[in-house]
């Protein structure tokens, strides 16, 4: 005779992980059909987003969209332009298409767009270079201005006052706006009371197309502080790697613009200035002795160095308070690529040459040599 099987025999065994076989399945199944659809669902919705984004903003548009284009722009940087504009509606597809059809040779420009134009009109337009008009003004910013001398080019060539645009670039409530829209650029730091003016050294040297009739103060400083963020964004690895914060970095490269003219010679004094701020000594450069001055001088005489200002770098032992200038994008790399060297001195001679000494008895030697 054969025996009852209790619960736990083989046969309940068996049952019991056929059922399990059975849930597992079952589970596969439902995860693997989620799976499908939710791959489906998002094919679907990535399909109908970039054929949206493939059609014109508004095909019943009639609005005209003024749209500059600067010079060196690349295409991530009109992608950009386009869609914060609202001609475009996503960067990254007009970029994606932009590689598909293999196009290049945008030309910079002032363009006049339409959210009504399609992707291909938007790339002929940018590729056969078809601007608005030529601009009405061209201001040139040279290189080592201050604020107080843009304001006076600016006031020549542009229809507001140099007060205008002084009490507008020392207003706290708008300055304050500019950092709030540039952070990575514009800190507290420019509030400082000390500071002579918040922007200095913020509004880049650059050659400024204006197309507007009379363009006002706010337009200007727009215009030179986006060029301003241009330039100094790709640089703010090597900023953070040198242990400077972006106003310190800019201030160094305001002192370098006007102390040489050529990159190699940046450099140098780059590496002295900083092998003397690790030495506690002060950095003693004549520019910042004028700024301090608040005027230009041909010579700076020895009264001139007794100046008490957080700007004079004969009265302080480390970096002015902030930038003396604007400045070129070779100051502000050699202020980030500083030739190593052990000097601690240098002086000009009357023929524009550098000479650099490691001690000041060195430095004393070389001055009755080429000065006195």
């Amino acid at each position: 005779m054969f025996k009852k099987k209790g619960p736990g025999s083989y046969t309940d065994n068996l049952i019991k992980r056929n059922e399990d076989a059975k849930s597992v399945r079952k589970i596969v199944t439902i995860v693997i059909i989620s799976l499908i659809l939710i791959l489906l669902v998002g094919g679907i919705s990535g399909y109908m987003y970039v054929k949206s984004a493939l059609q014109p903003v508004n095909p019943e548009s009639e609005k005209e969209l003024k749209v500059e284009i600067p010079m060196g722009s690349s295409t991530s940087d009109i992608a950009s332009i386009l869609e914060s504009e609202g001609i475009i509606k996503d960067a990254r597809v007009f970029r994606f298409y932009i590689k598909f059809k293999n196009e290049s040779n945008f030309q910079a420009g002032n363009y006049t767009f339409s959210p009504s134009m399609t992707l291909d009109e938007i790339i002929e337009s940018l590729k056969s270079g078809k601007v608005l008009e030529e601009p009405k003004y061209n201001v040139t910013i040279p290189e080592g201005k201050t604020i107080n001398q843009m304001a006076e080019i600016f006031s020549k060539q542009l229809s507001f006052s140099k007060k205008d645009f002084l009490n507008k670039v020392n207003n706290v409530d708008y300055i304050e706006s500019l950092i709030e829209k540039h952070p990575s650029i514009l800190t507290k730091e420019i509030l400082n009371p000390d500071i002579r003016t918040p922007l200095e050294g913020y509004l880049f040297a650059a050659t400024y197309n204006f197309y507007d009739e009379k363009p006002n103060v706010e337009a200007v400083v727009k215009k030179m502080l986006d060029k301003t963020v241009k330039v100094v964004t790709p640089h703010l690895d090597d900023i953070s790697a040198q242990d400077l914060t972006v106003h310190e970095a800019l201030t160094m490269a305001s002192l370098l613009e006007n102390e040489a003219k050529t990159f190699e010679q940046r450099k140098k004094i780059a590496g002295v200035f900083y092998n003397r701020l690790e030495e506690g000594m002060p950095l003693q450069t004549d520019p910042t002795v004028l700024y301090a001055l608040g005027g230009h001088k041909e010579k700076v005489l020895l009264k001139d160095l007794k100046v008490e200002s957080p700007y004079n770098t004969y009265h302080i032992n480390k970096l002015p308070i902030g930038p003396i200038s604007n400045f070129a994008e070779s100051s502000l790399k050699a202020a980030l690529n500083p030739e190593e060297s052990k000097n601690l001195f240098f002086l000009h001679d009357s023929k524009g040459n550098i000479h650099y000494s490691e001690t000041y008895e060195k430095h004393l030697q070389l001055k009755e040599k080429y000065i006195n």
